[in-house]
């Protein structure tokens, strides 16, 4: 399994583990696989490219998506869902959201609001338009913590870090030599960390500190956006949002 990563377009993590970089806006999309199950980190911008994911996890481990975690409500992330067998209604994918996302996600405003932001940002209105109309939201919150075992000896932690870059922050811990932590957009590698409306600076300091917490020092750290980071970097964009937005140095 691990050797066929790169072969099919993934960037290999770690043992059983991987991500790509999208197209556009450079978001992540990771898969952490099991002996039972498949954990997916975010579906990317449109049902089209949720599909050319869902195809490509499928060419590289012959089976299906069982488990998919939204790290944030941002359309880059999030509009790609539907695409995935199982997600709607009683499906046997299980989607996972920090606590809240559900009723965010499962509005009219919100779904519009997304659509209206991949519109803003480049994404063209009949895709933009298609992917919100079949906008799928989790049936299954995290509000602390919660532990996925995927099969095999895999376990994943979910951590609901938010509010922060967004209202509904959710990482991913995948425990090991090394750890590896799937951050979403709390740590951002290939440009400045953005604050949109929905985002509350003044505790994105502290969501860092218990990334890092979580992660501990030696980990590996994969960013909703950009190359794999170290808990350094982490600890000076921590830093440096703590200059800016108000906040305790860190030590």
């Amino acid at each position: 399994m691990d050797t066929s990563w790169e072969e099919f377009g993934w960037e290999r993590i770690g043992h059983g583990m991987g991500r790509r970089r999208l197209p556009g806006w450079d978001a992540t999309t990771a898969l952490v696989a099991g002996a039972r199950g498949v954990l997916l980190l975010d579906t990317g911008s449109t049902l089209r490219e949720g599909a050319g994911i869902r195809d490509g996890a499928r060419a590289l481990l012959g089976r299906e998506v069982t488990h998919i975690a939204l790290s944030h409500p941002h359309f880059d992330h999030v509009l790609g869902t539907a695409a995935f067998p199982g997600t709607r209604e009683a499906g046997d994918v299980r989607v996972y959201g920090a606590a809240g996302l559900t009723d965010l996600l499962g509005s009219g405003d919100g779904a519009a609001a997304l659509r209206d932001d991949a519109v803003r940002h480049g994404v063209p209105g009949p895709d933009a338009a298609e992917a919100a109309a079949a906008l799928v939201a989790p049936r299954h919150e995290v509000r602390d913590e919660l532990t996925l075992d995927l099969g095999g000896g895999r376990r994943v932690l979910l951590a609901n870090l938010g509010p922060a870059h967004s209202g509904h922050d959710l990482v991913a811990v995948v425990p090991g030599s090394p750890t590896v932590v799937f951050c979403g957009d709390l740590v951002e590698e290939s440009g400045e960390p953005q604050a949109g409306p929905d985002a509350v600076p003044a505790r994105w300091p502290a969501a860092l500190d218990r990334l890092l917490a979580l992660g501990g020092e030696d980990a590996v750290y994969v960013p909703g956006h950009g190359a794999v980071v170290d808990a350094a970097f982490v600890r000076d964009q921590r830093d440096r949002l703590a200059a800016l937005h108000g906040g305790p140095a860190g030590v």
